[in-house]
């Protein structure tokens, strides 16, 4: 016969969100499914009300009680729930009475957007790999007659004696070498990652500073980590400049915000996330980090191709930092997914903190 503590690792095996609410829908027990779906921890939230967790679910908490009070059991299909984050879930869920204890309430969540969030990350990674296909063959294209057309201006340029008749070999050259750049750009780091043990808050502490220093002060920085987080395996340079790149975005964003009283403002949040799905691949562990900005929003014909090179919403933007971004996150094994409303847009980087089990 198992014991408690087998039953709990069942429990904690598990990829279905499992809750135990005892007297008044305080929690209990929560298991690390749950804690993911939630963005909270046993820690934080056992013996708080389940409605901390929640913000707009007055008729599913009306219900709870209810079913809490009378000790029935029920099944709700397609509900909404909203956290505190403001992430909204739609999900099915499962309530009964536990039997030992007529207090105590088990309620079983499952996630119907996550089969979604799968398959649109499996098409989203393989959109970046036919991307990334498709620029390595037009930057091999390019940098084939670029290095002719430099070269023979070159030998122009020496056989050439007045320094004006010079001045147009000089800017055939410089604008081979500008080109030339553009498309190494393109085709992002080339540099094989230097992977070590790292901590994403030093990354993000980073990031900060050097916004800080670029902003004079301007920008309003508001930090939300969780202190739990393992160190990660990776390159501390590349995921300073992933992460640099998407803030830079989220500052510029900030600074169009058009509310009066509302200074611009990022957030950095991280969350620990536990049997995880990133693209195709299932991780016991992984890393979740939103840097969310209070600009006017991504407009959303542009949203759907903001990772593609060369698309940008301002008129003095290259459109090539999301794209090497989304590289450098992808030589990690993880991804960038982005969100935006008027007044909010967040960049979510999803890495994994140890090998796929």
């Amino acid at each position: 016969m198992a014991t408690p503590a087998e039953y709990k690792n069942i429990l904690d095996s598990l990829t279905t969100a499992v809750l135990v609410l005892g007297e008044g829908l305080a929690i209990k027990y929560l298991n690390p499914a749950a804690e993911s779906l939630f963005e909270t921890s046993i820690t934080r939230s056992q013996g708080n009300p389940f409605s901390d967790v929640l913000v707009d679910s007055r008729d599913a908490l009306k219900t709870l009680h209810a079913a809490a009070e009378n000790g029935q059991s029920y099944t709700r299909r397609e509900a909404e729930f909203c956290l505190l984050s403001g992430s909204r879930l739609m999900v099915d869920y499962s309530v009964s009475p536990v039997g030992i204890d007529p207090n105590e309430m088990l309620v079983e969540i499952q996630p119907r957007d996550r089969l979604l969030r799968i398959s649109r990350e499996e098409d989203l990674i393989a959109q970046q790999e036919t991307t990334r296909i498709l620029v390595r063959g037009m930057a091999h294209e390019i940098k084939n007659p670029l290095g002719g057309i430099r070269g023979a201006a070159q030998l122009l340029d020496r056989e050439l004696a007045g320094d004006d008749q010079r001045e147009y070999t000089r800017v055939i050259i410089d604008e081979a070498d500008r080109l030339r750049s553009l498309v190494d750009r393109m085709l992002g780091p080339n540099k094989a990652l230097k992977l070590a043990s790292t901590n994403i808050h030093e990354v993000l502490e980073r990031v900060k500073t050097l916004l800080e220093a670029e902003s004079r002060g301007r920008i309003k920085f508001c930090r939300d980590y969780d202190i739990s987080l393992p160190e990660l395996q990776g390159d501390k340079e590349q995921l300073i400049q992933a992460f640099l790149n998407i803030a830079r975005n989220a500052m510029e964003a900030a600074f169009e915000n058009n509310h009066p009283g509302e200074p611009p403002m990022i957030t950095f949040r991280t969350r620990v996330l536990r049997q995880f799905t990133i693209g195709h691949i299932r991780y016991r562990l992984a890393c979740r980090v939103d840097v969310i900005d209070n600009g006017p929003g991504i407009p959303q014909d542009l949203l759907q191709n903001i990772f593609y090179p060369m698309i940008s919403g301002r008129a003095s933007g290259t459109g090539l930092g999301l794209s090497i971004t989304q590289s450098i996150i992808g030589q990690h094994h993880g991804l960038v997914e982005c969100e935006s409303e008027p007044g909010k847009t967040d960049f979510t980087v999803f890495l994994p903190l140890e090998e796929n089990k």
